[in-house]
């Protein structure tokens, strides 16, 4: 996947030679594991009280009466309240603080908040005025004047080191004697969560979804409108007495201007948006029980941005990802809510169906999940009718491509849609790649289950690739073209928790990657160096989003790096059969580190305790 520009384009320590065949001994058996430490139980919560100030003061401390507010000159991120620090335009130092306590035994722990800076300061390289964001004793960051921007950005960070602590959460702004700048905050929250086995019910629910949808576009394929329902089964003991949508892509714009836009909601009550208005909070009528099922229905709007992006239009060409409102996870972490990540995803749903009709001008091709049927609609237009069964998403494109098909050796029909500039040559190669690509992937890790697949080829998209199920946005690029294409297996086929877990599909798929291309990572785990003692291939991506520069160097490199010396450790054969096996017993369902470790341990006699320890895989 992913918004990182290396994409599947590694090169530099990671540059691995190609060889024909792999022929490697297996390790000699040792000494029977030892049993693993057990872990605390988490207890999932929210623990920042009243972080968007709603409820005034209650629960935060304040210097001064006039710093939690509603009053005009800046407005709120999501509701009517916020916290100004400073903006007096003299010299001033405003203080916001709250104390939380950190539940012990989460993996992970992240704290976001929205922060809106305006200033009257010109310069553009002296910080005259500042805002610290501590945690404890410890400066998570430091903002000044030189962080102006229009509107409000989300900023986010691991504090998992502080769980089992109480600890204070504060703000402190300063200004100089001359012109104001001010720090507006707001949305404040500290989520917690396990990713290893949650401590009440692990059942994943709501199940089985299935979603209906109906949209019809403008002229140019920006803008779609029209209904979504979604039927669900709860698969819990525990009775559902609400679901989540997750509206991605209001990342994309604010809370004031939604990209996505649900109204209208039928088989529930919508209640309040929450995590920058990606999350839409739907209470059911009545308690639905374990083996019960319904359905809620809703009208869509989207409105796609400008912007060569997963969600975006270059020119004439709309990309349109991660638009459908999809149904949140629940399990014994509670639910799954967390923030959308630029850096990576955060795209954790469960299988699904889907029926989705696309009425739009007959001039515009639209690409999409799953088979698609073209009927005639009204004059000049066409009703695209694209069905998928067992994805995680529905992703879809439209614009005046140029279209070139094919199928692979196995059988799979490919499809390349081309934006304008994409040489015949170039699309013909990606053809070419995307037809040895998916066999290759097939043959090692089960057969292609999706029907055909369509991949869009844009060289202006400012990341490697996207991987949808059944279609994958992509540069001219072989090795990214594999790698999105590898992603069917590792995130589509086999899922995992995206935001909590990057490296089971980031490195899988580029291992996957490496091996379709005849790579083996010899010696590539030798030039690993770790930049501090909390850097993990396991990290979440709340920890790679403050340390963005190493994400892609250790999930995907040191990641891919560790599962080729888990091969030469294993040997070749053990090494195949289980991810095999793995993809096997996973299909269509989740996979988590603890259990890929213990399919891991049982392929072996040999103790692999210290393996996971020296490649910094934990959980």
């Amino acid at each position: 996947m992913r918004s990182t520009p290396h994409k599947a384009l590694a090169a530099g320590i990671f540059a691995v030679a190609a060889v024909a065949a792999l022929s490697l001994p297996v390790t000699p058996a040792a000494a029977a594991p030892s049993a693993a430490p057990v872990a605390a139980a988490c207890t999932p919560a929210q623990v920042v009280t009243n972080g968007g100030f709603e409820s005034g003061t209650s629960s935060w401390t304040q210097s001064s009466t006039t710093v939690i507010t509603s009053r005009t000159g800046q407005t709120a991120h999501a509701g009517s309240s916020f916290a100004w620090l400073d903006g007096t335009g003299g010299t001033h130092t405003d203080s916001l603080s709250q104390s939380v306590t950190i539940p012990s035994g989460c993996a992970s722990a992240t704290l976001t908040f929205w922060l809106h800076i305006d200033t009257a300061e010109t310069t553009s390289s002296t910080a005259y005025d500042k805002l610290t964001a501590k945690i404890g004793s410890t400066t998570l960051a430091t903002y000044s004047n030189l962080n102006k921007a229009t509107g409000y950005v989300q900023k986010s960070f691991d504090v998992s080191s502080f769980a089992g602590q109480t600890v204070s959460l504060a703000f402190s702004g300063t200004e100089d004697s001359s012109l104001q700048t001010s720090f507006v905050v707001d949305d404040i929250a500290l989520n917690t969560s396990g990713d290893t086995a949650p401590p009440a019910d692990s059942t994943r629910t709501p199940a089985a979804p299935a979603y209906t949808v109906s949209l019809s576009s403008n002229t140019a394929g920006t803008v779609w409108t029209g209904h979504e329902s979604t039927t669900f089964t709860n698969a819990s003991a525990t009775p559902l007495t609400e679901v989540y949508l997750r509206l991605w892509d209001n990342y994309h714009g604010t809370c004031s201007a939604m990209p996505i836009a649900v109204s209208n909601v039928t088989g529930g009550t919508a209640g309040a948006l929450s995590v920058g208005c990606t999350a839409l909070q739907i209470a059911l009528p009545t308690p639905l029980a374990q083996g019960q099922s319904t359905t809620i229905g809703f009208d869509l709007g989207i409105t796609v941005p400008s912007g060569a992006d997963r969600f975006g239009y270059d020119g004439a060409f709309s990309m349109i990802g991660n638009a459908l409102p999809v149904l949140a996870i629940k399990d014994g972490s509670g639910w799954h809510l967390d923030p959308y990540t630029n850096n990576g995803e955060s795209f954790y749903s469960l299988a699904a169906d889907f029926k989705v009709t696309l009425d739009h001008p007959t001039t515009l091709l639209v690409p999409a999940t799953g088979a698609s049927v073209d009927t005639p609609g009204t004059s000049g237009r066409t009703v695209t009718t694209a069905t998928a069964s067992k994805v995680r998403d529905f992703a879809w494109a439209a614009g005046p491509f140029t279209k070139i098909s094919g199928t692979s050796t196995a059988g799979t029909p490919i499809n390349i849609y081309s934006v304008t500039g994409i040489s015949s040559a170039n699309a013909q190669s990606m053809l070419t790649t995307a037809k040895s690509a998916v066999d290759a992937h097939a043959g090692r890790f089960g057969a292609y289950p999706y029907g055909e697949l369509d991949a869009v080829i844009d060289n202006n998209f400012w990341f490697g690739g996207m991987e949808y199920p059944g279609f994958v946005l992509d540069l001219v690029s072989t090795t990214a073209l594999t790698h999105e294409i590898g992603h069917q297996w590792f995130y589509g086929i086999v899922g995992d928790d995206e935001y909590n877990s990057p490296w089971l599909d980031e490195a899988f798929t580029d291992y996957a990657t490496d091996l379709a291309q005849g790579l083996t990572g010899t010696n590539c785990w030798n030039n690993v160096s770790w930049a501090s003692t909390a850097e993990n291939i396991t990290n979440s991506m709340a920890y790679w989003d403050t340390h963005s520069s190493r994400y892609s160097t250790v999930v995907y490199g040191y990641g891919k790096c560790a599962l080729h010396d888990l091969r030469r450790t294993l040997g070749d054969t053990a090494m195949t059969k289980l991810l095999k096996d793995y993809a096997t017993s996973h299909w269509y369902g989740v996979s988590t580190t603890a259990e890929f470790k213990a399919a891991a341990q049982a392929a072996t006699t040999t103790d692999l305790t210290s393996f996971w320890t020296t490649h910094r895989i934990i959980g």
